[in-house]
C-alpha cells in the first residue's frame, strides 16, 4: 500500500510538471469583461505579444525549418500571419489592406520580422478603435463566392482565433529545434516580489 502511495504521489508530481511546462500566461482572468471590444483588445494583447517575441526569438537560419515537407517553413508561417493580419483587419477597419505584399514568399528573418511588427501595429489600431458601439458594426468581406457581410468584431475575433491557431504551430516549430516558446518561458519565471 505504501508502494503504490509514492508511485501515485510521484505520477501526481511528474504529471504537475508536464502540466507546467506548457502553461501560458494569458488567461480568461486577464482578459474577462463584459466588454466584447475589451475582450478581443485583450485577447490581440496576448496573441500578438505571442507572436512578436517567437519570431524575434528563433534563430535566422531556422526560419527555413519545416518539420515535414508537406507544410510551412517557420519564416513561410510568420509571413502568411503578417499578411493575414493586414488584411483581416483592413477588412475589420472597412479599408483596403494597407500592403497586398504576399509575406509568405519573403525570405530572411529581418524582413518577416518586420513584417510581423508592421502587421500587429496596423492591427493594434483597429483593435484600439473597436468600441462596443462599433463591435457590431456591420462590414464587408470578400469570398470566393463574393462578397459577405459580417461585423467588424467577427473579423476581429477571426483573426484572433487565426494567430492563436499559428502560434500552436510557432510552438511545435520552437520546440523541435530545441527552444522554449515565449508564453511558456515566461509562464515558468518564478513569481516577482
Amino acid at each position: 500500500m505504501a508502494r503504490v502511495l509514492v508511485l501515485t504521489l510521484f505520477l501526481a508530481c511528474c504529471a504537475s510538471l508536464a502540466v507546467e511546462a506548457q502553461t501560458t500566461d494569458g488567461g480568461l482572468g486577464e482578459v474577462a469583461s463584459p466588454s466584447m471590444a475589451a475582450v478581443a483588445k485583450g485577447m490581440h494583447a496576448t496573441i500578438r505579444r505571442n507572436l512578436a517575441e517567437a519570431a524575434a526569438n528563433m534563430p535566422a537560419e531556422e526560419y527555413a525549418f519545416k518539420p515535414t515537407p508537406q507544410v510551412r517553413s517557420f519564416g513561410e508561417l510568420v509571413g502568411h500571419v503578417a499578411s493575414a493580419n493586414f488584411f483581416f483587419c483592413s477588412q475589420a477597419k472597412g479599408e483596403k489592406p494597407p500592403s497586398t505584399t504576399n509575406y509568405e514568399s519573403v525570405t530572411g528573418k529581418a524582413s518577416l520580422v518586420k513584417a510581423l511588427n508592421d502587421s500587429l501595429a496596423y492591427c493594434d489600431a483597429v483593435y484600439n478603435a473597436t468600441t462596443d458601439s462599433n463591435f457590431s458594426q456591420m462590414v464587408k468581406t470578400p469570398g470566393p463566392n463574393g462578397d459577405r457581410v459580417t461585423t467588424r468584431g467577427a473579423v476581429l475575433m477571426f483573426n484572433t482565433t487565426h494567430n492563436n491557431e499559428h502560434y500552436g504551430n510557432i510552438i511545435v516549430y520552437m520546440r523541435l529545434k530545441g527552444h522554449v516558446p515565449p508564453s511558456t518561458a515566461r509562464a515558468q519565471q518564478p513569481p516577482k516580489r
